[in-house]
């Protein structure tokens, strides 16, 4: 579990970000990457494009481990050499079939922050300056089931360089272990705070604990639209789930009257060596933080693996009350 671990072992710089000798607010905006900015595929291979710019470019980090034939979301963050993460800069992505296939890309990558309003921000993120601050998210096109090579191409001082990926590359399935869009959602209860006599720090690392926890998904699934959050605000070793659960808490304080959410913690008894909880292995989930948005007839509308911005889960629980 926890290929977002990659994140942390590249060390504590989600919440810094910078290139060059300019430094920025980690809210604000890289440029907005463009077609025009970044090389055209032709007949050049993965390995071509890399040996063109050469190994000294910052290092790509995935959060997004699941993928299927079709468009894909691909979540990912930049660290320069010096393992601060990089935020400000123009990103896009190419993939290839492993054996030197034809290359796809650009994919542009955009820029989404994780910042929240004030009074939504947990002390848990507040006291962390590892917290991750933002993502960078693309949209892929992976045509069929099999292993892709990936690229990414970001411009830094003006000039383009490679992004290597830490991981050796894609793995694209016809059908995962983790629930697709349109699939019915795996039926679990999840323990509310009733069931823990008002202690709710014993199904909640978060701190505060959010508010997510007044009704069992089993009794709701069905019924109204939901969003169900996988994630453990203090023990996430990527740093992104305590601003994921921010994230929800915000979105649920605008959305709360046509849609129930749910926060679900990952190990039993908030302890790592205790193993997974029974909700999860159910879900079959292989990464933490997962989003999933259900329809009121108890099927996925849609579904995010890692870091996400208040501006995507909105659009998710959109997709769940079109249905």
């Amino acid at each position: 579990m926890r290929l977002c671990l990659v994140l942390v072992a590249l060390g504590a710089g989600l919440a810094s970000c910078g290139s060059g000798d300019e430094t920025r607010r980690a809210d604000a905006p890289p440029p907005p990457a463009r077609p025009e900015d970044f090389p055209k595929t032709g007949a050049k291979t993965i390995l071509d494009l890399r040996d063109e710019l050469g190994d000294e470019g910052p290092v790509l980090a995935p959060s997004v481990s699941q993928f299927s034939p079709g468009r894909n979301r691909f979540g990912f963050a930049l660290f320069d050499r010096a393992r601060a993460q990089i935020a400000d800069a123009p990103v896009a992505i190419y993939t290839a079939p492993v054996g030197g296939g034809k290359v796809s890309g650009p994919f542009l990558a955009k820029y989404e922050s994780l910042d929240v309003k004030a009074r939504f921000r947990s002390r848990s993120v507040a006291n962390d300056p590892d917290s991750a601050k933002s993502i960078y998210v693309a949209e892929l096109k992976l045509p069929k089931p099999g292993r892709y090579d990936i690229l990414g191409i970001s411009r830094l001082d003006g000039r383009l360089v490679a992004a290597t990926p830490t991981s050796s590359g894609l793995v694209v399935r016809r059908k995962g272990t983790v629930p697709d869009v349109g699939d019915p959602a795996p039926r679990i209860d999840t323990l509310t705070e009733i069931d823990v006599g008002g202690d709710i720090s014993k199904i909640d690392t978060r701190v505060p604990p959010s508010s997510m926890h007044q009704q069992s998904f089993a009794d709701v699934v069905g019924r109204k639209p939901m969003a169900l959050l996988f994630a453990t605000p203090q023990l996430c070793q990527s740093r992104v789930c305590g601003p994921v659960v921010d994230i929800a808490e915000q979105v649920k304080a605008e959305r709360d009257d046509d849609t129930v959410f749910i926060h679900q913690e990952i190990f039993k008894n908030n302890k790592v060596d205790d193993g997974f909880r029974p909700q999860v292995t159910a879900w079959g989930l292989p990464t933490e933080p997962w989003l999933f948005a259900i329809d009121r007839e108890g099927n996925v509308a849609a579904r995010i693996e890692g870091a996400f911005s208040a501006d995507e889960l909105e659009r998710a629980l959109d997709a769940a009350a079109e249905k």
